[in-house]
């Protein structure tokens, strides 16, 4: 997969270092960047077909997805 869209990387072009920073200071954001990379993996996969679903467990990916981009812009901003 080499282009997946939505990494952090295009989500937050601007905060990319402060990205590195915090996932190397902060055990918790660590996490919550391995978790929206996963799910945002999981999510191309579903909307290419290489792992097809019922578009409601596909909307619930989404939904968590959302979730953790959002705890991560607010860690973004506080941390």
């Amino acid at each position: 997969m080499s282009n997946t869209p939505h990494t952090l990387q295009e989500e937050f072009p601007h905060d990319i270092e402060r990205l590195r920073e915090l996932k190397g200071a902060n055990a918790h954001f660590a996490r919550l960047l391995e978790q929206y990379d996963s799910l945002n993996d999981a999510v191309h996969n579903a909307e290419t077909n290489v792992t097809p679903m019922e578009s409601l467990a596909e909307v619930e990916l989404r939904k968590k997805r959302a979730a953790i981009k959002d705890e991560i812009a607010r860690m973004l901003t506080t941390v």
